[in-house]
């Protein structure tokens, strides 16, 4: 009887030494597109769509899709944030200042872009590993397999789905859940 005691303590320790210890999305900091140090804690009480984009590639047409969902559900309960990152075949080889003008000029993006990171391998940001490993999140493994996949961050900070590059951002898994459906 101690045996099964001191096995329901240990696992118990266990358990909440790993729920303490997985981060949320607001423990990060970033750098917008144009420099500037951005918290992700002032993302708080809001759902977060967080995107791998690129300039080059055959899913760029979703950024005015992204575009759309933003003004329709933008504001104090949705955001949208866009990482360009040049992990796929060389399809964002621009600066940021080049990313940014022809994300404004093309698609008519308002929706807040970071700096160019890397979203995958050796140099992966920190926020992406956190998005795409199941011990850092707490959630799935996702890792990133092309531009434009989409990760569902909900108003705790906690990652609770993802959707693949090649699925639009009008998808109903997304609209349901920007809409709490």
């Amino acid at each position: 009887m101690k045996t099964i005691f001191l096995i329901l303590g240990l696992f118990t320790m266990t358990t909440l030494a790993n729920s303490q210890s997985t981060k949320s999305f607001y423990d990060f900091k970033t750098t917008t597109i144009d420099g500037q140090p951005f918290d992700l804690s002032t993302l708080k009480g809001k759902k977060v769509l967080v995107v791998n984009t690129a300039s080059k590639c055959g899913n760029t047409p979703q950024y005015e899709q992204l575009q759309q969902l933003y003004q329709k559900y933008g504001g104090d309960k949705f955001t949208i944030i866009g990482f360009p990152a040049n992990n796929f075949l060389s399809q964002e080889p621009g600066t940021n200042a080049q990313i940014k003008e022809f994300c404004t000029k093309n698609y008519g993006v308002t929706f807040q872009l970071m700096s160019k990171i890397s979203v995958k391998g050796n140099d992966q940001d920190p926020i992406f590993q956190w998005l795409t490993s199941k011990d850092e999140n707490g959630v799935m493994d996702a890792p990133v397999r092309w531009n434009f996949q989409k990760f569902m961050i909900d108003e705790s900070g906690n990652l609770v789905g993802m959707v693949a590059p090649g699925t639009s951002p009008m998808t109903d898994k997304i609209v349901n859940w920007i809409e709490g459906k």
